[in-house]
């Protein structure tokens, strides 16, 4: 017997990355990540970043190669209903450039600075401290790395040129998220914890919180079952959708005829190296069951 935890993503705007962290070009993808989902659950559970899949095998507590937390997460079946996909947004969006006050730690931590600053400081009084700016000197250093002479830390980056970034957002977009699992318990521990996270949570970007209720509920069966018997989502504006049929990509094996591979299921979520693999999913158009459930008490 499985059981399907929903969740609902919505939010004025969200942003999907399946690409590189940081190119000049930062796409969404059309719908939520698996990666992204299991990220921001462990996020609401307060899971620490670090947390393999699986018990240490040295540990002499828990038994060999059982899952973690973040584990059981991972390895449930995941699945997505676009009931409203929302518009493609672009951002223009330039940072950095230009020259910058000195900030008291940027002394501290460059020797460089001081130097050539120690005039200057020397004749300064009172709020002058951590006020000196230096032409063609970044003043808020990004990049840090280990002076060769003396090994401490210094920036990498003494000038700075702008940075121009294009960045994709879907706007007033809903997506109705199925995470499966054995463990009816485990999945509403999940739900519980999204409605009160113990860490900030995001639609897949900082600057994308989500709105309202984020847990709807754990129900028997599978995640297609899950989705034909539930109503489409109300729109950004509480109104009910004019159709009865969306559009849903559901994780399956891969021997799945129409299986497509996707490169978002999650390994290790460790902020310098996350590591992703492979799982397969189709597309599939979801019909609304007559007498599919009702969304009651949403919090838009």
């Amino acid at each position: 017997m499985t059981y399907v935890l929903l969740i609902r993503l919505a939010g004025p705007l969200q942003s999907w990355g399946v690409a590189s962290r940081f190119p000049a070009r930062r796409d969404s993808h059309s719908r939520p990540t698996k990666s992204a989902v299991i990220g921001m659950c462990a996020a609401a559970m307060g899971l620490p970043r670090s947390m393999p899949l699986e018990e240490p095998k040295e540990s002499a507590s828990t038994r060999p190669g059982r899952p973690t937390a973040l584990g059981e997460l991972a390895r449930t079946t995941f699945a997505v209903r676009a009931d409203h996909p929302g518009v493609p947004v672009r951002d223009y969006h330039t940072v950095g450039a230009g020259t910058y006050p000195l900030r008291p730690r940027d002394l501290i931590l460059d020797h460089r600075r001081a130097a050539a600053v120690s005039a200057s400081l020397d004749a300064g009084t009172g709020g002058r401290f951590g006020h000196h700016p230096l032409a063609h000197w970044y003043g808020a250093p990004k990049k840090i790395t280990a002076d060769p002479a003396s090994g401490v830390l210094v920036s990498a980056e003494l000038t700075r040129s702008g940075l121009i970034t294009e960045r994709w957002y879907l706007s007033d977009a809903a997506f109705l998220v199925g995470l499966q699992h054995e463990d009816e318990d485990f999945l509403a521990s999940v739900g519980h914890a999204l409605e009160h996270p113990r860490h900030l949570l995001w639609l897949g970007r900082k600057s994308c919180p989500p709105s309202g209720t984020l847990f709807l509920g754990t129900f028997p069966g599978d995640l297609d079952t899950a989705f034909r018997r539930h109503r489409l989502l109300p729109g950004p504006d509480g109104s009910g959708p004019p159709r009865d049929r969306a559009w849903a990509w559901l994780q399956v094996p891969p021997s799945e005829p129409g299986a497509t591979p996707v490169q978002d299921q999650p390994v290790g979520f460790s902020p310098l190296k996350p590591e992703h693999t492979t799982r397969w999913e189709i597309a599939r158009r979801i019909t609304i069951a007559p007498d599919a459930a009702e969304w009651r008490g949403i919090i838009p």
